[in-house]
């Protein structure tokens, strides 16, 4: 007879192989089909609700895998909420303004785009977006993220330009904007003005100058030694390039400045830094004449290097000693500090640049000359003049454009600000951060510290495709219209028309019949700079979460990238707590960057760079959401083709898990076949205890947003405590005892409870593989109903049976004493005592505090260790060799030999009772009694 027809082996459809590059397709077409979001929120419509508010990332280009990252990061959280009872919507957005857009269509349009009619132009800019929509949309959708596709914001739609637009004027109206010529970040490249966050910060190398500036004025009231010297006050730079537009030296009121004499000559430096600064210009000859404060030094003059012109002496407190000589040359028009210093001392804020980095008539000589080639021209130039000292290179961190990666400038333009003083705003952010719940919560102090130190929010931009800055003005005395009335005008035209109307229609049209200005002047212009897109999405939570029937403002959670505390959720803030008195958000979470395995930034230059659509199509997005919930996010986070296939390999084990427990459920009905809890067996109570255990533990761990303790959860449930422990041990039951025999309906009453809510507690992160194990173990197929989907389902509520202490300490005692004898028995079989465990008579003894613990469960070690005899050693006959004694608990010995009697075909454990059953010689009596009941004709 053969025996195996008599076994309940395993029956499933749940293949081995996942196939999800195939499969997860098929079902992303389901759900699109019969729109399972929507009946998601149809579902969730009555509970809580759970708003996480999409930052939109820029509709350029296809995405990559941070973008990929965080979409998935987000999809986590949001299912992990609706299976929490909670409603939690999805509202995708795009950010669809700005320079890298218009860029792009430039490089299309070539020579066209300095012909080209703005409204034509910006044409081009919002069909390129669209374009990429579309693409990102498919490739967001791909990663089984769920969420209101066909209705996400843009901000580009005519409803969210009017939102922007109208969010700005309230700043207008409340006087916050102001308009000043001050130092901002500027691009000759793309010729606009930057924001702090537009501007990444590169290696870069920098000449390094010293330079002497011949004092003009008597100074030897400041100290008798100076009468009658020649004297040069010397400073530093790395930006040649500045120094037409020097009008001042800064000294600090509180330094000893010495006077050096190096020949015939006279150097004023702070006196810390002269041996650094001899050291560096070669200069072995000197001495040091006198010291004195540069108090008396304030307003003195002295003269430019090489333009006739004059250069003040003044004081200020940030000048230092880390680098340099303790006197800092000053160009109000080219620094935020220089600036500053230039409003105190009544300096002109001169900047001698166009637009495109190139000298006007006011640098003399160097008109015409481009930044910043014309650098060396001017160390030239200053070395012929003899007052050059020294020159180098330098080495630096130095802010670059966000998109063409050229260095930027610090260039002074008459700019539109939002005043980070004006109705108390900086102080107001900075009430506002304290409130907010930040993960990981060193991103309140980084984001504090930011907000602490900003200038004025630059709001200007040089450029066409975006929401322009709806300022009108009096061309006569350039007073600013400020009217709630041409407020609405401007909101009415721009729901009907979009931001287009603002240059589709004249100045006029905006402004009531007959308006003048208090000077008389009936005359006025539109301003034409457009908007940071910064603003454009920090005013998401009034133009979406506000607007939004499904949304609420503030939002419970923005998430997205640790740079964003400089960027979006900077500027979120800032238009949040300057119109509404409060921030936008209850909580904020950021995650690193994605990096190679080697730590490394993905560069296309250095070739390291892995993208989303190349893992998909070789392990499916699976893998993805399963490699993102295994990182711990909040530092950077690696990928690499070893740690995909790591992370590949913790799939399958997880994979083969779920399908040996569905294969093992075949003929169970959870109605008909259920065991009472009070009725299970010992070690299935415990197998449930442990599911306990995980249950709490992935609870805490979502509530919390650590999906790493998920991953690792998951991966030791169903690789150690499942498969390594639990499911081998019941094997025995599940294939041999009688189909309906209450023991093994007690390991399926296990299974079934423990993979219904395993499934519930991963669709979170392994979306597709809980919803195909789902449809097998319900008996699902494409007929059912797509709100019968692991989807619909809550998360597992917690068991009344937990593990007491008690049984806790019991079994961690039970483990043990298996790990004492599995290692006997794999000791054995290195040494070819026996082949398998089942072959195995494993004798045992045990002295001390273990041993009446031992009797007592004698029958359950027999059954956890999977042998076919345990015995006393102390009272085993015959010949016993190898006696090992254990290390980790005295007084316990093991020795392995092979069991008595025969092997039986069925179970294949050894015993001395096959061939007891003359029908039946070949198996066991155990499993002879099985097959008695089955009613099976006699072997032969």
């Amino acid at each position: 007879m053969d025996y195996r027809a008599t076994l309940n082996l395993p029956q499933t459809k749940f293949k081995m192989k996942a196939n999800l590059a195939q499969r997860e397709p098929e079902y992303l077409k389901r759900w699109e089909k019969e729109g399972l979001y929507k009946m998601l929120q149809e579902h969730s419509a009555e509970k809580p609700l759970f708003v996480l508010h999409d930052g939109p990332p820029y509709a350029n280009g296809h995405i990559h895998l941070g973008t990929a990252f965080n979409k998935i990061l987000k999809d986590i959280i949001l299912k992990s909420r609706r299976m929490a009872g909670f409603n939690a919507p999805y509202i995708p957005g795009w950010d669809c303004h700005g320079l890298p857009i218009e860029h792009n269509v430039d490089k299309e349009l070539g020579e066209k785009k300095k012909v080209i009619p703005k409204l034509s132009k910006r044409g081009a800019c919002r069909k390129y977006a669209e374009k990429w929509i579309k693409t990102q949309k498919a490739e967001f959708k791909r990663l089984g993220v769920l969420g209101d596709w066909d209705a996400p914001y843009l901000t580009m739609t005519y409803e969210y330009e009017a939102a922007i637009a109208r969010e700005f004027n309230r700043f207008l109206l409340s006087e916050s904007v102001i308009r000043n010529k001050k130092p901002v970040y500027w691009c000759s490249t793309c010729t606009t003005a930057l924001a702090e966050a537009e501007v990444e910060y590169h290696d870069h190398t920098s000449p390094s100058v010293y330079v002497k500036f011949p004092v003009k004025d008597d100074i030897s009231d400041v100290d008798s030694a100076l009468a009658g010297e020649k004297v040069f006050v010397v400073i530093w730079t790395t930006t040649p390039w500045t120094l037409p537009a020097n009008l001042a030296i800064a000294l600090h009121p509180d330094f000893e400045y010495a006077a050096v004499k190096v020949g015939e000559e006279t150097w004023v430096i702070a006196k810390e830094l002269v041996e650094t600064v001899m050291s560096e210009a070669g200069i072995e000859d000197y001495s040091i004449l006198s010291t004195f404060s540069a108090v008396g030094l304030e307003r003195k003059n002295c003269r430019h290097p090489f333009l006739d012109r004059d250069s003040l002496l003044v004081l200020a407190d940030y000048v230092t000693t880390d680098a340099g000589t303790g006197c800092v040359h000053t160009a109000p028009g080219h620094g935020t500090d220089d600036y500053q210093t230039g409003l105190r001392y009544g300096l002109e804020i001169l900047s001698p640049l166009n637009n495109d980095g190139t000298y006007t008539e006011e640098a003399g000589p160097y008109a015409g000359e481009k930044v910043p080639e014309v650098n060396q021209r001017i160390i030239s130039d200053m070395l012929e003049a003899g007052v050059l000292i020294h020159q180098n290179k330098i080495h630096h961190s130095y802010p670059h454009c966000w998109r063409c990666k050229k260095p930027v400038m610090y260039r002074a333009t008459p700019q539109w600000f939002i005043s980070m003083e004006k109705n108390e705003l900086r102080n107001k952010a900075l009430s506002e951060i304290e409130k907010v719940e930040w993960t990981p919560s060193w991103g309140m102090q980084r984001i504090q510290s930011m907000v602490e130190g900003r200038p004025d929010w630059c709001l200007s931009r040089q450029r066409s495709w975006g929401v322009p800055i709806t300022v009108i003005s009096c061309s006569s005395c350039g007073e600013i219209v400020r009217s709630e009335e041409v407020v609405n005008k401007i909101d009415e035209l721009f729901l009907k028309e979009g931001a287009d109307a603002w240059f589709r229609h004249d100045v006029g049209e905006f402004l009531a019949e007959g308006h003048s200005c208090s000077c008389g002047s009936t005359d006025f212009t539109k301003e034409e700079d457009i908007l940071d897109v910064w603003f454009d999405s920090g005013v998401s939570h009034a133009a979406v979460c506000e607007i939004r029937d499904e949304l609420r403002a503030p939002a419970d959670l923005y998430l997205e990238g640790s740079d964003q505390h400089r960027g979006w959720f900077q500027s979120s803030l800032l238009t949040s707590v300057g119109t509404r008195g409060c921030a936008p958000f209850h909580g904020v979470l950021t995650h690193g960057y994605v990096v190679d395995g080697a730590g490394k930034k993905m560069s296309k230059s250095v070739g390291n760079v892995v993208a989303p659509g190349e893992v998909i199509e070789k392990y499916g997005a699976e893998i993805l959401r399963l490699w993102v919930s295994s990182e711990d996010y909040k530092d950077d986070v690696k990928v690499s083709d070893e740690i995909l296939r790591q992370v590949s390999d913790a799939y399958r084990k997880i994979r083969n898990t779920i399908r040996y427990m569905l294969g093992n459920l075949s003929d169970y009905d959870p109605a008909v076949h259920q065991v009472a809890t009070e009725n299970l067996p010992e070690l299935d109570r415990w197998a449930l205890a442990k599911f306990e255990e995980l249950k709490s533990r992935i609870y805490t761990s979502y509530e919390k947003y650590e999906f790493h303790s998920i991953y690792h959860g998951l991966n030791y449930f169903c690789g150690t405590t499942m498969s390594a422990f639990y499911l081998d041990i019941i094997k025995d039951r599940l294939y041999t005892a009688g189909t309906d025999s209450e023991s093994r309906r007690a390991a399926q009453t296990v299974l079934y409870d423990i993979l219904d809510g395993l499934l519930r507690l991963m669709s979170p992160v392994l979306s597709f593989t809980a919803q195909e194990a789902w449809e097998s173990l319900h008996g699902h197929d494409q007929k059912t109903a797509l709100n019968e989907s692991v989807f619909f389902s809550d998360f597992p509520a917690p068991a009344e049976t937990g593990i007491d202490a008690e049984r806790e300490a019991r079994w961690t005692r039970l483990i043990k004493i298996r790990s004492e004898i599995t290692g006997a028995l794999e000791h054995a079989r290195r040494e070819k005592v026996i082949g398998h465990p089942l072959e195995a008579e494993v004798l045992l003894s045990v002295e001390g505090e273990l041993a009446e613990f031992v009797k007592q469960e004698w029958q359950t070690i027999k059954e956890i260790s999977i042998v076919s005899e345990l015995n006393d050693l102390e009272t085993a006959s015959g010949v016993v060799e190898n006696v090992i004694a254990s290390e980790e608990l005295p007084g316990v010995k093991v020795a392995v030999r092979p069991a008595p009697g025969a092997k039986c075909e069925r179970c294949w454990t050894r015993s001395t009772t096959v061939g007891m059953d003359s029908n039946h010689p070949l198996i066991c009596e155990r499993c002879a009694g099985v097959v008695a009941e089955m009613d099976l004709p006699a072997e032969e």
